[in-house]
């Protein structure tokens, strides 16, 4: 029989990823691309935690980079946060910074065209999310800087 804590935490989680989602369904509705629909805009989330864990799990990003993700996952999979989520709008806001700072430190390790590689959704998706998290758009970034000499 599963304990009301379990169901609590459960609960908990998934108010949480709910209310991510929506953070950033608003903040990609503002930054969108003029071409992004709301329906690209609501599959987002789901996008953006496949990216992770497929950068995660890339053995060609850097150990410190897949360190960050991996411990970004597990934060987002805590019911624990660094500011309680019953606090009106501040208190999501703390998961989707620490997601746009985690993933703006990965990326510049592991460069934008890892990105690309492992990106899950549309290229309307990639455009919001890379100007979300305030990264270079263009083609001319560097190929997964570092990732040779990545001792850390």
């Amino acid at each position: 029989m599963v304990s009301h804590t379990t169901w609590s935490a459960a609960v908990a989680i998934a108010a949480g990823l709910l209310s991510i989602w929506i953070m950033l369904v608003v903040a990609v509705w503002r930054l969108r691309p003029d071409d992004l629909t709301l329906g690209e805009s609501l599959r987002l989330l789901p996008d953006l935690l496949r990216l992770l864990k497929r950068l995660a799990a890339d053995r060609e990003v850097p150990r410190g980079a897949r360190v960050r993700l991996w411990l970004l996952l597990v934060y987002l999979a805590s019911p624990i946060d660094l500011i309680p989520d019953f606090l009106p709008v501040i208190g999501y806001a703390d998961d989707a910074i620490i997601v746009v700072l985690a993933l703006r430190s990965a990326v510049r390790r592991a460069g934008v065209s890892a990105v690309r590689e492992h990106w899950p959704g549309s290229p309307q998706g990639l455009q919001a999310v890379l100007r979300i998290a305030r990264l270079s758009t263009g083609a001319t970034q560097e190929d997964r800087p570092g990732r040779a000499e990545d001792l850390d």
